[in-house]
């Protein structure tokens, strides 16, 4: 294999790539990239076996061929060459040298028979949505999933269409978000749960992408292509939880304030709270007074006012530092109105903006 093409545009590949490897000691193929080197262009493969991704880059390729490398060694060097520089790829036996205008390197290889095959799905019907969309999707819900669950359907997104749109939604019972997002009608959707830890590098890898992304998805798999980008992620059997029921119509008492200030707030208050990181909200209408209060008996306290609109009854209730804050950054809006009753989860919104629904469970006393 020999191949020649530009550092910037192998790097930002090679990021993406490693982003996916698996440092999986039972199998060390999976911290390996394979270099495809065909028809012009340098096909980068990566796989953790739950995920898959493929990223095509044009090149002037001298001499077709594949290879395997360590994804960390090749990314670490590729990204500390200087800029603009002219890279040559060149394998030849169990070594891939790296040459440039200053410098050459040489790096051991893996046998590339050994790296696992990545799906690709045919015959199934595709569904094209803006990668804006999907993206602005699962990054308004990711976090509410569980990292690592009995569950498994708690630690994925659930993925639906419903009256035009989109639905998003990701819960790890203590707390749930939703984002519906607009989209043209999408025959034959299949509702789908993608495990939390695919979504994050999902994420990562189609950061940057732009343009219509095709979508196909079948019993064990979802396929997601854009540009020169293809990943495939395994999809979670199961039942997500009829999370409609648990959110409740009515609410005693409603505070709306600037997302800004109760956020400034929440992070000067959380140096105060205990080691459940507990924030506590209470809540006076009749006299105006919206006070959030930390309390920890080796630091001290923290009593702060913040400018509201209030409506309801008195309410005290306390929640986990995390669950509250980590919401905001899915809310476009200026101000949020913030719904409280005893018993029942707190639900925070966007004034004016239903698209978006987040709801926290209270701390018990």
């Amino acid at each position: 294999m020999k191949v020649e093409c530009l550092k910037e545009k192998l790097e930002k590949a090679i990021v993406k790539a490693d982003k996916v490897t698996s440092k999986n000691v039972t199998l060390p193929v999976l911290k390996y990239v394979l270099l495809i080197a065909k028809d012009n262009n340098l096909i980068i493969r990566a796989t953790n076996l739950d995920l898959g991704l493929e990223i095509k880059i044009s090149v002037k390729v001298e001499k077709e061929g594949v290879v395997a490398i360590p994804a960390d060694i090749l990314r670490s060097y590729i990204t500390n060459l200087p800029n603009d520089s002219k890279v040559i790829l060149s394998a030849d036996g169990n070594k891939l040298s790296i040459t440039t205008e200053n410098s050459k390197t040489n790096i051991n290889t893996y046998p590339y028979d050994e790296f696992p095959s990545i799906p690709t799905l045919k015959d199934v019907k595709t569904l094209k949505i803006p990668v804006e969309k999907l993206l602005q999707g699962l990054r308004s819900v990711w976090y509410s999933a569980s990292p690592a669950s009995m569950k498994p359907e708690l630690s994925s997104i659930y993925v639906y269409y419903e009256d035009g749109h989109m639905v998003f939604a990701a819960t790890d019972s203590f707390r749930l978000g939703e984002k519906k997002i607009q989209v043209k009608k999408l025959e034959e959707f299949e509702s789908i749960l993608i495990p939390f830890k695919n979504v994050v590098d999902i994420i990562k890898v189609l950061d940057d992408a732009v343009g219509d992304i095709e979508i196909r998805i079948t019993q064990n798999q979802i396929s997601i292509s854009v540009g020169d980008i293809y990943i495939t992620s395994r999809v979670i059997d199961g039942i997500f939880p009829d999370y409609r029921q648990i959110i409740p119509e009515e609410y005693e008492t409603e505070v709306v304030v600037l997302k800004q200030d109760i956020f400034d707030v929440l992070k000067r208050s959380n140096i105060f709270s205990d080691k459940f990181n507990r924030i506590t909200f209470d809540i006076k209408p009749k006299d105006k007074k919206f006070n959030v209060y930390t309390s920890n008996q080796e630091v001290g306290e923290s009593i702060s006012e913040i400018s509201a609109a209030l409506t309801g009854i008195k309410t005290k209730l306390s929640f986990s530092y995390k669950n509250i804050m980590d919401c905001f950054q899915s809310i476009t809006t200026d101000s949020v109105v913030m719904k409280f009753e005893e018993r029942k989860p707190l639900l925070i919104q966007g004034v004016g903006d239903k698209s978006f629904t987040y709801i926290a469970m209270p701390m018990n006393k």
